[in-house]
């Protein structure tokens, strides 16, 4: 792990630990280095406020944090307005991931957002289209995945979630949650709306960054948002039930593990030694960026497969897949043959740097090995 990571984990640490950084230590960072990784890991807003506490406003830091600010309030306000229509339509819904995270943090806009995550009732998906529609939303996706994509500019995206995990996720995740309904909990105060316990919203978020994990990465923010999660939550728990559905999920390992590294991470204004297993880890934590990208995608692709299956499935996806790729096909499946003559096309004209990125990504691998 290089300085700049090293002085981002520590900055975080102390946001989220409301610990007035090291004036000193502050003034010796390359700021601008921590800048470009705060923004790889979408972990700024966190990033400015520990700044700030030690005597440091730099411009770029600021307008992330207050634009983080923005977003989050014009959300809640934007979010309570389709829940009221969803109560008043019928539609029971589950509020996800980030929109109860960002509660459990210090300060508003240190756990920042690109979207906003519910689960719907799945037999209701048009009626919540035209409630989107009606309050100004353009569909970006409907129909063709376990979610639909709203966008209203300048800046609310929403996913409206029929299930929790898709065909394409690990079988065990799918079975697990099928019958999601019996582990939800009804709101008091409200008719349709409907919360996880602590436990299980817990094994859910464990469940969805396993889910990033296997295809293409996630970055520190989730080792933050399951930091900030253990220290609110942590002392309540049970952990009897939680190891209990982990191993039924066959996760209980990949849990230990990150929450061990977590709390090494974040606990502390001292970075601890961390073993050479935790070091691989974070490694490929601080690789992958927010949301993980191509170059890990491929990489864990090979570790599961030969390299000459990956390139046949690069150039013939599965029929989900190109359903959800390609409109017409998702239509009419029988064009399969031109979807993929399409949608190699659009990707040379318009994504050029994907094709790069899987060629280099390939060529390491195979460099490694030899």
């Amino acid at each position: 792990m290089n300085e700049i990571s090293r002085d981002l984990i520590y900055l975080l640490s102390c946001a989220v630990n409301e610990v007035t950084p090291d004036a000193a230590r502050v003034r010796a960072m390359d700021l601008d280095n921590v800048w470009g990784l705060a923004e790889y890991h979408m972990v700024t807003g966190a990033t400015c406020i520990a700044l700030e506490r030690a005597g440091v406003k730099r411009k770029e830091f600021h307008e992330t944090l207050s634009k983080a600010v923005r977003k989050n309030i014009c959300f809640d306000l934007e979010r309570q307005a389709i829940f009221d229509a969803f109560e008043e339509h019928g539609i029971w819904y589950l509020p996800l991931k980030g929109i109860i995270l960002k509660e459990l943090y210090p300060e508003n806009g240190m756990r920042q957002m690109s979207d906003n995550d519910v689960l719907c009732d799945a037999d209701k998906m048009e009626a919540v289209k035209e409630i989107m529609l009606s309050r100004g939303y353009t569909v970006e996706t409907f129909g063709k995945g376990h979610h639909d994509a709203y966008f209203k500019a300048p800046m609310l995206n929403f996913e409206m979630h029929r299930s929790l995990f898709a065909p394409r996720h690990a079988k065990v995740f799918q079975e697990y949650y099928a019958d999601v309904k019996r582990l939800m909990i009804k709101n008091e105060n409200r008719c349709h709306e409907y919360h996880l316990s602590d436990e299980d919203f817990y094994v859910f978020f464990t469940a969805h960054e396993r889910k990033h994990d296997d295809l293409s990465g996630i970055g520190i923010r989730t080792l933050l948002d399951r930091y900030v999660l253990l220290k609110e939550k942590g002392d309540s728990l049970d952990w009897n039930y939680v190891e209990e559905q982990e191993s039924l999920l066959e996760m209980k390992e990949f849990e230990i593990e990150r929450r061990k590294l977590a709390k090494k991470l974040f606990s502390s204004e001292r970075l601890p030694e961390l073993t050479a297993e935790e070091e691989a880890v974070l490694a490929e934590y601080l690789r992958s960026g927010t949301y993980g990208n191509m170059e890990q995608f491929v990489q864990k692709k090979l570790e599961k497969q030969s390299k000459l299956r990956f390139v046949l499935e690069c150039f013939f996806p599965n029929m989900d897949y190109m359903k959800r790729s390609v409109s017409f096909v998702d239509k009419w499946p029988w064009l399969y043959p031109a979807g993929v003559v399409f949608r190699w096309g659009r990707i040379l004209i318009t994504r050029k740097g994907i094709v790069s990125t899987i060629l280099k990504a390939l060529k390491r691998r195979y460099d490694k090995k030899v």
